[in-house]
């Protein structure tokens, strides 16, 4: 499986490099003209509305060499636009330079400002085109809202990517398989029950599933469509009484469709979805989620059923982990702290003597892990990051244009892998030299409000953004900031980024943290051109107590793996703080020395001494 990644990666560059951004742009142009529109709009999205998306939909990618994950591209005939957040501001800026494309920077994704930019800059009558297969619903819904008032019309009948990008990549041809409950610990059929009986209660007749990692948890199967996620291009409609799968019938192999038969799955290719929701009878209730649901599918529905507006009921079911997924990931973590601490040992033991780029850096820590018989891939594209790279938050080497690693600065290492038992997420900075005053602090309050996270205690239906404040407090003092949310869901063999629980600023979220779910803990700080710090673990929600004002949670930390003695100050921690961060380095040992060579556990014995 990875190493059809890595082959699916090398032809997405022989693509991005065949035709420059100006050449294709140009023939996009001439489509726009030939089909009388006044813009273009390209999402990074699929038809699954997917976080970890296939290379045969980067289309951003593919036209600007733009690498982010979040972004729209707006092209007119004399004008091309990328609207991206702060977390890629720095990185689009360098990869857009000289490209024709402009950088917009979007700052509030709740009014996204590229609808605004249409209304101010379409001319009255004009047609607004995208691909409604990769345009969700409620995106769809804000455009035509700001389109309609200045009588602007739109059209997504039409796929002008496919047009001009001819050696577009395949899906890979990589067969869905079973996984049981040895690892999910819940068999399918007993998933659609509990899904059946919901609707039920809730008197609705039918959930359309529109997300990859929906139906892969709720169908006990994973795939190999998308790069770092063990998901699978699907559809699926639930009813009350019967489950209908539609996915690529070549992919699945004769046992596991006899399995999925047996639990009661009428099996579909993916091109049948439109025929059977023009079937769904008049006036019927069906869920859905606009933000998970292209706008083709969810007209469909809309022209004669009642649209529910509501997250899946899979979606929620899977954010709390079970027992059985929880003990996995406990002992998963622990494979992930032996891979850390080997990589990290070799880091220390390579730099002084030979050369050593980020790229290098990154598949040597690829090669570490995957020898665990576990491995699948990573998770997401490392981010080993040097120096001034690290302000970019979400920055991933090139292979030619990787910084090599000299002594002095800092280096940000963010990465994580796929196991057959969990996904992991963990970010460390470390020295490469004697640090500075300034790095020392920042490192610190980085540090101050990791630790604020993973102890905080908290009531019942409290909201990740009620806590998102206190990882950034002790920042805040000294007027700083940083761009991305403190914390976001993962999945269990899933997706590293699983909505929808978070702790971020977005009070839109009203999903309430519950036992089971884990999250990720990552503040930083980015200073541009300078360096950027994170210090991610994964976290568990639990139950801390009750009492008569009702039920207290708290955080398990997941991750085994010490944090940077050299860049700490000492003097800004307080008695509590160090003795959560002490307590916190006895466990990371007593955990992984078991698996450790005495070398090793020498090396992870002075990582994780006492802070006076």
């Amino acid at each position: 499986m990875a190493g059809d990644r890595t082959r699916l990666t090398g032809l997405l560059f022989f693509y991005l490099t065949a035709m420059t951004t100006k050449q294709k742009l140009e023939s996009l142009r001439r489509l726009i003209k030939k089909y009388g529109f006044s813009a273009y709009i390209i999402p990074s999205s699929d038809p699954n509305m997917s976080y970890d998306i296939p290379a045969r939909y980067r289309a951003i990618e593919w036209l600007t060499g733009f690498t982010g994950s979040a972004g729209i591209l707006v092209v007119t005939g004399n004008f091309a636009g990328l609207w991206t957040d702060p977390r890629y501001f720095i990185q689009a800026e360098k990869q857009l330079h000289g490209t024709g494309v402009e950088l917009m920077k979007l700052n509030d994704p709740r009014r996204p400002a590229y609808i605004d930019w249409f209304a101010g800059n379409t001319p009255k009558g004009g047609i607004v085109g995208f691909d409604g297969n990769v345009v969700s619903a409620r995106l769809a819904k804000m455009i035509r809202e700001a389109l309609g008032e200045k009588d602007i019309a739109i059209d997504y009948s039409k796929d002008l990517i496919d047009l001009i990008w001819k050696d577009r990549p395949a899906l890979p041809p990589d067969a869905v398989f079973e996984y049981g409950e040895k690892f999910s610990g819940k068999s399918r059929k007993n998933k659609l029950d509990e899904v059946m009986k919901e609707l039920r209660e809730e008197e609705i007749d039918f959930n359309l599933l529109t997300s990859a990692d929906d139906i892969a948890w709720l169908f006990n199967l994973r795939g190999s469509d998308m790069q770092h996620s063990p998901l699978f291009v699907a559809y699926a409609i639930i009813s009350r009484f019967n489950a209908l799968l539609f996915a690529d019938e070549l992919k699945i192999p004769g046992g596991v469709k006899a399995s999925l038969m047996k639990d009661g799955v009428s099996i579909y290719n993916p091109s049948e979805i439109e025929k059977h929701l023009n079937r769904l009878p008049k006036g019927r209730r069906v869920l859905l989620t606009p933000a998970k649901t292209n706008i083709y599918l969810y007209d469909i529905i809309s022209s004669h059923c009642r649209i529910v507006d509501g997250r899946s009921i899979p979606a929620l079911m899977k954010t709390s982990k079970n027992e059985t997924e929880i003990s996995h990931l406990r002992n998963v973590m622990i494979k992930e702290g032996v891979a850390l601490v080997r990589f990290f040992i070799w880091l220390e033991r390579s730099c002084p003597k030979r050369s050593i780029t980020e790229y290098t850096a990154a598949r040597q820590l690829e090669m570490i892990r995957s020898r665990e018989d576990t491995y699948t891939g990573n998770s997401f594209s490392p981010i080993v990051a040097y120096g001034a790279n690290a302000a970019q938050a979400h920055y991933t080497p090139g292979e030619e244009t990787a910084a090599e690693l000299r002594g002095g600065g800092l280096l940000l290492v963010d990465s994580g892998a796929q196991y057959l038992d969990g996904t992991t997420d963990t970010t460390r900075t470390v020295s490469l030299g004697t640090p500075t005053r300034q790095q020392k602090r920042d490192f610190t309050l980085v540090l101050k409000g990791h630790i604020e996270i993973a102890t905080t205690v908290f009531p019942e239906g409290t909201r990740g953004f009620h806590l998102d404040a206190f990882a950034r407090k002790h920042m805040w003092r000294y007027g700083i900031n940083y761009g991305h949310g403190t914390g976001h869901g993962v999945g269990f063999f899933l997706n590293v980024h699983e909505g929808p629980p978070s702790i971020s600023p977005n009070s839109a979220n009203d999903t309430s943290l519950q036992p089971g779910m884990v999250l990720s803990n990552e503040p930083g700080i980015y200073r541009e051109d300078q360096h950027g710090i994170r210090t991610e673990n994964l976290v568990l929600v639990k139950k801390h107590s009750e009492s008569r004002w009702g039920v207290f949670l708290t955080f398990e930390t997941l991750t085994l793996f010490p944090v940077e003695f050299s860049l700490i100050e000492s003097s800004m921690l307080s008695p509590f703080e160090k003795e959560w961060l002490n307590n916190y380095h006895s466990r990371v040992y007593e955990k992984l020395s078991p698996f450790l060579n005495l070398k090793e556990k020498e090396w992870l014995k002075n990582k994780t001494a006492k802070i006076q």
